[in-house]
């Protein structure tokens, strides 16, 4: 398939113009994608020095785009002649209707990885899940 996959809020917490922390799990599933074959296209407001940035902090971390904000890349984007639309699949980003479900749930709905890398990583998701729940539970009775 080919999926495109917006950066600020979805990739990496949301700090334009700044580079945020990386959402939990966002590498390993990107990494797992490519490795399944899927062309990824990051499909981003960014432009310009902070698209550059974004690009080259994902490639640091192993993921290389199929195409930037273009459908494939050789594209060549005319305001007068196309609209920035892309054309994917499947579009991974956390304006979507109901939020952006996580990585984990990504990984699981395209069922990534051989069947030992997808019990690891459910094992891990589950372990986030019930540290985040901890963490609510410990700001609700310990802040008062």
């Amino acid at each position: 398939m080919t999926i495109a996959v917006d950066f600020d809020g979805t990739i990496v917490k949301h700090k334009y113009p700044a580079i945020g922390k990386d959402m939990l799990f966002a590498f390993e599933t990107l990494n797992a994608m490519q490795k399944a074959g899927h062309l990824l296209i990051l499909w981003t407001y960014r432009s310009g020095k902070e698209l550059d940035e974004a690009v080259e902090y994902c490639r640091k971390k192993g993921v290389e785009f199929y195409a930037v904000n273009k459908s494939y890349p050789e594209e060549v984007f005319n305001a007068d002649e196309v609209s920035r639309k892309v054309n994917a699949d499947l579009f991974i980003d956390d304006r979507n209707v109901g939020g952006f479900y996580g990585w984990g749930e990504i990984w699981q709905e395209l069922n990534l990885g051989n069947d030992k890398e997808a019990e690891k990583m459910r094992l891990r998701l589950e372990r986030s899940k019930r540290n985040s729940f901890c963490n609510i539970i410990k700001s609700i009775f310990c802040n008062q």
